[in-house]
Parts: structure tokens; C-alpha cells; sequence
């Protein structure tokens, strides 16, 4: 019996669509797919979200000074001339930043290998390359995912079967976390 379904593709094809079907899947919490494709998925994203589970409270605040540009009332950074030149003024600001201890990082580290960068951008900006934002997932996981799942022992997702597809008959199913 194998341990993972070939979906009719080569290996570097394969990791690739459930890398692809992951990210999406934690992105907008829930998928379209096929059975199979869906129970591949399932397996990968339960694994990250589980990991994000064990290691989301495992981080030190610490408190650090930052230089930042002071901005005028148009948001435009506020110059001024020191020996002839311009020169941009910061202002030095203190902020509490999330310090990841070693084995959250390394928690980090495992779900970036399986997660694809995401772009987002908002409905009235659409075709616009400068309102696009990147969203950090990882920290979605940390933050929003896994305390939902606090006290929960596995079974993230679920599965609903829809129906057959029109063009070819395949079992579609909703994969969504729960």
C-alpha cells in the first residue's frame, strides 16, 4: 500500500499543487477540489496547523528603539537641508516586538518550506501593482489558526463531498477547516 497518493503527476508537479492547494486552503479557509487531491492536502495542512498549535505561545516580547521618518500631514517624509544636502529627520520610537524563541523559529522555518508567498489586494485597487500587500501566513497560523484549536486533538479540516464535476465526473468536495 503507498503512503500518498500520485495524483497522475510527477513529484516535483505533485509538491507543487498541494504546496499551491495548502496555502490557498489556510488563506481563504476553505477549497473546491477533488476527493483525492483533498485528502493530500488535508494531511499536509492538519501537520502545520498542528505545529502552529504547539509552538504559538512560545515567544518573548522585548521592547526595542527604532529610528522612523518623520512623515508630513500628506505622508510624505519630512526633509531638511544640513549642509547643503536634504536630508530625511527620524524620529527614534520604542515598540514591542514578538521574539520567537529557537523552537518556534525552527516551527517558522518547516511551514515556510510548505507555504508560497501571498499577495493580497484590495476589491477597489484590482489591476493596481502598488496597492498589492504581502500578508505574512505564518504569523495568520500563530495568531489567528491555531488558538482556535488550543484544546483540540487533531481534526483541523473537514471534508464535504458536493457532487460530480460536469466535465469529467470526478468527486468534487469542500475542504474547510473547521
Amino acid at each position: 500500500m503507498a503512503k500518498y497518493r500520485k495524483l497522475g503527476r510527477t513529484s516535483d508537479q505533485r509538491k507543487a499543487l498541494i504546496r499551491n492547494q495548502v496555502t490557498a486552503l489556510l488563506y481563504n479557509g476553505k477549497i473546491v477540489t477533488t476527493e483525492a487531491k483533498a485528502k493530500e492536502i488535508r494531511k499536509v495542512a492538519e501537520g502545520l496547523i498542528a505545529l502552529g498549535v504547539k509552538e504559538k505561545d512560545n515567544f518573548e516580547e522585548v521592547t526595542v528603539t527604532a529610528k522612523v521618518p518623520r512623515k508630513d500631514k500628506d505622508g510624505k517624509r519630512v526633509k531638511e537641508v544640513v549642509d547643503g544636502k536634504k536630508v530625511t529627520v527620524y524620529d527614534e520610537v520604542e515598540k514591542k516586538i514578538k521574539k520567537d524563541l529557537p523552537s518556534r523559529l525552527h516551527a517558522r522555518r518547516q511551514m515556510l518550506k510548505v507555504l508560497y508567498p501571498v499577495t493580497s489586494v484590495s476589491a477597489e485597487n484590482k489591476g493596481k501593482k502598488k496597492s498589492t500587500k504581502k500578508v505574512d501566513l505564518v504569523a495568520k497560523i500563530f495568531d489567528e489558526i491555531a488558538p482556535k484549536y488550543t484544546g483540540r486533538n487533531g481534526g483541523y479540516t473537514r471534508i464535504v463531498k458536493i457532487g460530480q464535476r460536469k466535465g469529467d465526473g470526478a468527486l468534487e468536495v469542500l475542504l474547510e477547516l473547521v
